[in-house]
Formats: structure tokens, sequence, C-alpha cells
């Protein structure tokens, strides 16, 4: 699989979990008294639909890259790894309702608290994958 296949592909499936997570935000705006829809439902719908569109700068940026297909396919799927976990992670505070600010301490998943040094190390990865990334597929392409 091609880099620009990957993130064409990552870009429809962050789509559809956009609608998904839509339908699940419309169902609790409908439920709700105040029409409104748990703070990590809205923003794992938000993100979702970002993330389609980030995928799709990505795509054009792999097919545009001198770089190898091995080293474009890397730069294209690092992102795109951690684009799912944060979705994922939004997803799971969602269904739990447990914060409206996941990096406020302490960190809770549901009734447990996470260390500190984890989210640290994960958000500073995060940001690295996906900065990196992006950083050598405009190498490649300038």
């Amino acid at each position: 699989m091609t880099a620009a296949h990957f993130a064409l592909v990552s870009a429809g499936l962050f789509l559809l979990a956009g609608m998904i997570t839509g339908w699940w935000k419309y169902h609790h705006i409908m439920r709700s008294s105040d029409a409104t829809a748990p703070t990590y439902v809205d923003i794992c719908h938000r993100t979702a639909l970002m993330y389609a569109f980030a995928c799709l700068v990505l795509q054009q940026l792999a097919l545009h890259s001198r770089w190898s297909d091995v080293v474009n396919l890397l730069a294209v799927a690092v992102p795109v790894v951690f684009f799912a976990s944060a979705v994922l992670t939004y997803a799971i505070h969602g269904v739990l309702k447990d914060t409206d600010n996941q990096l406020q301490r302490p960190h809770k998943l549901g009734t447990k608290t996470l260390p500190n040094g984890m989210i640290r190390v994960y958000m500073l990865s995060l940001a690295a994958g996906e900065i990196g990334g992006l950083l050598v597929l405009l190498a490649g392409v300038i």
C-alpha cells in the first residue's frame, strides 16, 4: 500500500467516524434538557472530521514527496496512528462521561487514576509523531 493510498483510506475512515459520532452527538442533544452532548462526545465528533481532512493534506504531500515509498508511508502512518489514538481516547471519555478535561489532574479514565508521567509521555510522543511526520513529508516536497 502506498502512503497516498493509506492516507486516502484513513481520510475515509475518519470521515465515517465523524459521521457516526455526529449521530451519537445528535442522540445526546435530542435527549438532554439543555440540548447538549457530553464534552468528549462533541470533541470526538469534531476531531474525527478534522482528521479526515488532515489525512487528505498528508495524502497530497505524500504524492509529491521525493522520499522513498517506505519513508513516505512511515511519515503518513505515524501521524494517522496518533490521530486514531486521540479519537479513540475521546470516544472512551465520551462513553464513560468521566471528565470534561482529560489533561486535568488527576488524570481519570473511568474510575481509575492514570499516572501523570504516562499522560506526559503520550502527549510528547503525539506531538513529536504528528509534527515529525508532517516535517518529513514537507521536506520531501520541498
